[in-house]
């Protein structure tokens, strides 16, 4: 629902994790809301504390989302897996925000941005599983892990291969783009109805997007939110959304008149 007042979508997006909330520690979650202002949306923070008949009611009044990173991983209880030593702790109440809001956007054919923890999320609530550490079970060359930032030393980039034809592609406009990285898990089988629509090099998952209807529900595994004053691609993602959303709103609008 636009806001009336700035005519703009109001594009939801729940915090990192309960931990962050509960702490107001907005360092990492004020890039996404930042990044969302940026693209011309009205971001809409969404507590990871809300009762169900809450978050649905919020989640109704939203014209699209973006689920951001988060330092936890998906509980693999969720995709039928034994947990590996390396997976970090679940969040219950970030995997249940997660999902309802999904479960709301894909009923009500609202846009998602699905980025790092986020796009784990979207794949493992539409059934798809992980890979649940990338360096033990892959072996890959890739630096996918930011494993110096604690001590300061720059975030890895490397490059990966967007399908021609993808929602990605059209936005990308080039088949090789490169990309921040900071995660050790990635997409393992995909979820139902979403295909792949980038891979780095050693095969690893970059991006999945939603091919069941004409939805536009994207999925990242990189960090736009921390390079939308110099990617173009960055701004692109958070653009599309927004306009995505604009058109949800738009609708709202129109059905009130």
């Amino acid at each position: 629902m636009v806001n009336e007042a700035t005519g703009k979508p109001r594009v939801g997006i729940p915090y990192r994790t309960r931990k962050e909330e509960l702490a107001s520690d907005r360092s990492r979650y004020d890039l996404y809301v930042n990044a969302v202002r940026q693209a011309g949306g009205e971001p809409v923070e969404v507590s990871l504390g809300l009762s169900a008949s809450d978050l649905a009611d919020l989640a109704r009044v939203l014209d699209g989302f973006v689920l951001p990173g988060s330092p936890s991983d998906v509980n693999p209880a969720l995709y039928n897996a034994s947990r590996h030593p390396k997976c970090a702790d679940p969040d219950p109440d970030r995997e249940r925000t997660d999902f309802a809001l999904l479960q709301h956007a894909f009923g009500d054919q609202k846009p998602v941005l699905a980025i790092c923890y986020g796009i784990q999320s979207l794949n493992v609530f539409l059934g798809g599983s992980l890979v649940q550490d990338i360096t033990s079970e892959l072996h890959s060359g890739i630096q996918h892990e930011w494993v110096g930032r604690k001590q300061g030393q720059p975030e890895p980039f490397h490059s990966i291969g967007v399908e021609p034809g993808s929602q990605l592609f059209k936005l990308a406009q080039t088949r090789e783009v490169q990309v921040n990285s900071s995660h050790h898990q990635s997409v393992l089988k995909l979820g139902r109805g979403l295909r792949a629509a980038a891979l780095a090099i050693d095969g690893v998952v970059e991006a999945i997007e939603w091919s069941g209807d004409s939805n536009q529900v994207l999925g990242i595994q990189w960090h736009p939110e921390r390079m939308v004053e110099s990617d173009i691609l960055a701004r692109a993602l958070f653009e599309s959304l927004v306009q995505a959303a604009s058109k949800v709103a738009q609708g709202s609008v129109s059905d009130r008149t």
